[in-house]
């Protein structure tokens, strides 16, 4: 009998070995709704692979780049196929009587989120690991302030999230995720070794409410902050909260881009929550790299509370292309949430809605960072 489990095809999940072509052609992908909610793992918001215990085939950084994997047949170094993702050696058993590893060999990297928050959903892609995946992975999570070092983080508390469960090669990976705790690291298991192409940990941002108090103004809808984006008329080129991103935008799919528009009369939008009730003093619109697709007009709206009355922010105002635009409020608007229409469609960029918390705001922001563990 075989070290290995004979109860199941251990190949069940293999994908075919690559036969020329496009290399997606028959990659699987899935439709996993947690995708519209931020990564906390992307690396623009400040995230980081700290640590692993292996990478001897690829390094473990390529589990946060944001553009999907690539693959080229003919490129191999000193150590063999160089693969774009993060892959360990083939671990081995203890002697010659036991060559397969022992069922609880695993391999691990720790990353750091960008944006401490709730997990509602994990990405664990496969993509170009056709038979070289790992048989199984899990993920846990934990809650560690500061700046802890990976010897500190070894040490921490982990709960787990996703535990051992087979995937697929060459293939997305998704799981979703019902614990209601705020969490600043995961940590990525493969079991026994493998590969994985890319890590998304999609979910929503909670911020320490003391660190904004201290920062005083700020920006009330930044994902860094909290602000969360609900909805939008159209998602054809861009998911609309790359809006809210830190930093300035790099290129012209780097922000909010919709279709065209046809029907006369009609607008797009996008709405946003902020991370709790705020005074707004002055907002910023970013064209950048939108040249001969901005938005021609914008308007801004803003509502207090689910159920409250929208009102004008900003009436409908002429934008120029690739330009950053500020905008002084006669009055500060106590908002929760900001609705931005595009007319009649196009890009912007990023948004900004400079202002503070309210007395209200941060107590709701205290409450909530409490009760999840904060």
């Amino acid at each position: 009998m075989s070290e290995l489990d004979t109860h199941q095809d251990p190949h069940a999940n293999d994908a075919a070995p690559y036969s020329g072509g496009d290399p997606y052609a028959d990659y699987r992908a899935g439709d996993f709704p947690f995708t519209e909610l931020v990564d906390l793992a992307d690396r623009r918001l400040g995230a980081g692979v700290v640590a692993a215990n292996d990478e001897f085939f690829a390094e473990r950084e390529n589990l946060l780049v944001r553009e999907r994997a690539v693959f080229d047949p003919e490129r191999f170094g000193h150590k063999g196929k160089i693969m774009d993702g993060w892959e360990t050696r083939r671990r081995r058993g203890a002697d010659a009587d036991h060559v397969f590893p022992a069922p609880e060999d695993h391999d691990w990297a720790i990353v750091r989120l960008g944006a401490p928050g709730v997990v509602r959903g994990i990405v664990v892609d496969t993509a170009h690991f056709r038979g070289n995946y790992p048989q199984k992975v899990s993920v846990q999570a934990a809650a560690v302030e500061g700046t802890p070092s990976p010897a500190e983080l070894l040490d921490a508390k982990w709960e787990e999230l996703v535990p051992p469960t087979p995937v697929r090669g060459h293939a997305a990976n998704g799981f979703a995720i019902d614990v209601e705790r705020r969490f600043t690291h995961v940590r990525l298991c493969q079991h026994p070794d493998g590969g994985v192409a890319r890590l998304r940990v999609h979910g929503e941002v909670v911020p320490d409410p003391e660190w904004l108090e201290l920062l005083g103004t700020l920006d009330l809808v930044s994902v860094l902050n909290g602000g969360t984006y609900e909805d939008a008329s159209d998602r054809f080129y861009s998911s609309p909260t790359q809006i809210i991103l830190p930093g300035t935008s790099r290129k012209m799919d780097d922000g909010w881009e919709n279709r065209r528009r046809r029907v006369r009369g009609t607008n797009d939008w996008v709405r946003f929550r902020l991370a709790a009730q705020g005074a707004v003093r002055a907002v910023e619109i970013d064209t950048a790299y939108l040249k001969g697709n901005s938005a021609g007009w914008i308007a801004l709206q803003g509502r207090n509370g689910e159920s409250g009355e929208w009102f004008e922010v900003i009436p409908r105002t002429r934008l120029q292309p690739d330009t950053p635009h500020r905008f002084k409020l006669p009055a500060q608007a106590v908002v929760t949430h900001v609705r931005l229409d595009a007319f009649p469609d196009g890009g912007v960029a990023r948004m900004r809605l400079h202002g503070t918390l309210t007395e209200q705001g941060a107590a709701d922001l205290r409450a909530r960072y409490t009760a999840l563990g904060g």
